[in-house]
């Protein structure tokens, strides 16, 4: 029965229960009036009664009148009574006294004794969430796997080797935990893995038990916090006690920073139960015996809102980050997940791995995964090498709309602005290289232009950003050198966004403006509920505020005119592109190449395989990327 049929049942038993509770209190139908013996028997012999009911004891009787109503009286011991009804025509109904009044009391507490027995019932359902007995809700609920049942091991994770080598003397340890002790070594008792979300941490704890051959608890931090006060606290002592009897073994915590946030957190600071929780798992990891073999894995994404006891040493003492791929991680990642998928000989997994920087693994998963169900499509018993791009273009750039209808203006116009950016693109230095233009609308785009950059790239110096800052100002001026500033549109509404971002971030941030300096005037911007404080202190006078403002409308200013430059010194690049683009609707890199040597490109090479249909005009641009960012489209 599942937990809304269970639901249905106990409420519609309480509304029975409830329902006969009332009857039997109640004084009877509405009808129903009490009178003296000497008023019935004078109804009795007007013969207005029609029938008569009395009780077991002879004491009470119950008498029904002609026209329906109901009398209630006593008896007074008459012994002429059932000779004056029999004389008067009344129906005389006598029950048969009772061996004992226990009977005739437990039927008039049964509907009390059982609406008691429901509602203990519904109570224990609520506390257990789904019945393991009466106190269950205090019990953990982390997930137990034994070591026959994990079949990840180290070879099923790739691209974090650094990672993999941080956590390998943990497999040494669960083996062999002689081996440490007897050099006076401990091992570290809890491991904080961090990293961006599609990393592989909960499989490279996975992976961790899979090598070591131990049991595995598996938990998520959002499990351990109840409605009830305490069970949290509870559930975390009885997870660990039941750890303790499978030693060795690991307990993997997934996305701690639910339960293991800063204390004192919030509005209300106090006492609450999630930092009851987090009380207690201080306690009981910092209460372990080194040669206990039970190791503590967490996972999170937002290490800096961790409460500082449970980073420091004898708790989570040793911090594992499980970063982004690089170039060769993302090859052996491929690697991994195309063993499942049938592959045409034109595949290289390094050619997907350099032109995917900024992938975690999860987006590698996702690319092979899409790239299969294009060729599933096509019917095609291969993965070709262009299913990877097209699950490329759609990953980075968002799925194509072709259904959708685009006017002439609008769609000459939207070549224009895409072209403009492409020039600047190519044209300014230290920028990514232009990977692929279109028009076609994608994604919430009416037009995306693509940059790929060559390599990973961990830091931008000031050059490159300013680069980009032009390269988003190049398409809403090409509007307005092509169309006047009468016709430009609201199409460049996101690019000048992030353009202002990134100003912004250049004076306040990163220090990288003469006029200011290397120094941070950004404001505080901790969220209350992260555990920061709630005082919002304002660190930069209005002085300074302006000086700030005027400092960043003079970098922008100075990018739109340099744009501006570019293109007028270009416009016959400009309208060989956009005439390109009205053309093929998309063109990519070698096309782009013969446009900047001033020759008219030819066609793209599946120009033939995928029909030309008008885009659509949507007035919507991208959702804002990161300001700087591998593979960032531009539309």
């Amino acid at each position: 029965m599942n937990d809304l049929a269970r639901n249905l049942l106990l409420w519609l038993v309480v509304a029975i229960v409830l329902t006969m509770v009332f009857q039997n209190f109640s004084g009877g139908p509405g009808g129903t009036r009490e009178v003296s013996y000497n008023d019935f028997i004078e109804e009795v012999k007007a013969g207005r009664i029609q029938k008569v009911d009395i009780a077991p004891n002879g004491l009470r009787i119950n008498a029904t009148r002609k026209d329906g109503s109901t009398l209630v009286t006593g008896n007074p011991r008459d012994d002429r009574l059932n000779d004056t009804l029999l004389d008067n025509g009344v129906v005389v109904n006598q029950a048969l006294p009772s061996d004992s009044i226990w009977g005739s009391l437990f039927i008039s507490l049964l509907p009390v004794l059982l609406l008691v027995g429901v509602w203990i019932y519904f109570m224990r359902q609520m506390q257990q969430g789904g019945g393991r007995g009466a106190m269950s809700f205090g019990r953990s609920k982390a997930k137990l796997m034994s070591e026959d049942q994990i079949k990840v091991t180290f070879a099923d994770v790739a691209g974090c080797d650094e990672a993999k080598e941080e956590v390998a003397e943990l497999v040494e340890f669960l083996r062999d935990p002689g081996k440490f002790q007897k050099l006076g070594g401990k091992i570290p008792r809890g491991v904080l893995m961090v990293g961006p979300p599609g990393t592989g941490k909960t499989l490279l704890a996975r992976a961790i038990a899979g090598e070591a051959k131990v049991p595995f608890f598996s938990i998520s931090g959002s499990d351990f916090v109840e409605m009830f006060v305490g069970v949290g606290a509870s559930r975390v002592r009885d997870m660990f006690e039941t750890a303790k009897k499978h030693a060795p073994c690991i307990i993997f915590i997934d996305e701690i920073d639910a339960v293991g946030r800063h204390r004192g957190a919030g509005l209300g600071g106090g006492h609450d139960e999630r930092e009851q929780t987090l009380n207690q798992m201080l306690v009981e990891m910092d209460g372990f015996e080194g040669g206990e073999g039970v190791i503590v894995i967490a996972a999170t994404n937002r290490p800096d809102v961790l409460d500082p006891a449970l980073l420091r040493p004898g708790r989570f003492d040793r911090q594992v980050v499980v970063g982004l791929p690089d170039v060769k991680g993302r090859e052996q990642i491929l690697k991994v997940h195309m063993r499942k998928v049938p592959l045409a000989d034109d595949v290289v997994p390094m050619t997907i791995a350099r032109g995917t920087p900024g992938f975690s693994g999860a987006d590698l998963a996702n690319l092979v995964n899409e790239a299969a169900l294009f060729a599933a499509r096509e019917n095609a018993k291969l993965v070709r090498m262009e299913h990877f791009d097209k699950a490329r273009d759609k990953i980075l750039m968002g799925a194509e709309r072709r259904s959708m209808a685009m006017s002439e203006e609008e769609k000459r116009l939207t070549a224009y602005h895409e072209a403009g950016h492409a020039i600047v693109g190519r044209l300014v230095p230290e920028h990514d290289p232009v990977y692929k233009v279109t028009i076609i609308p994608r994604g919430r785009a009416l037009g995306v232009t693509m940059y790929l950059p060559e390599g990973d790239r961990y830091s931008h110096n000031r050059t490159q950003i300013e680069s980009m800052l032009c390269s988003l100002y190049g398409g809403r001026v090409a509007e307005e050198l092509i169309f006047g500033a009468d016709k430009v549109t609201t199409g460049a509404s996101n690019d000048i966004e992030r353009a202002t971002k990134m100003a912004r971030n250049m004076v306040t941030k990163w220090g990288l403006s003469d006029e200011l300096g290397p120094i941070a005037y950004a404001e505080d911007e901790g969220e209350v509920f992260l555990g920061r404080t709630v005082a919002q202190t304002k660190n930069v006078s209005d002085e300074t505020a302006r000086r700030i403002d005027e400092v960043v409308r003079g970098i922008l200013d100075r990018a739109y005119a340099r744009t501006t430059q570019i293109l007028k010194d270009n416009m016959d690049k400009l309208h060989l592109m956009a005439e390109a683009l009205l053309t093929y609707e998309t063109i990519d890199a070698q096309q782009i190449d013969a446009i900047m040597e001033g020759r008219r490109p030819g066609p793209p090479a599946d120009w033939g395989k995928t029909g030309g249909s008008s885009p659509a005009p949507d007035g919507e641009e991208p959702p804002a990327g990161a300001p700087i960012g591998p593979a960032a489209p531009q539309a």
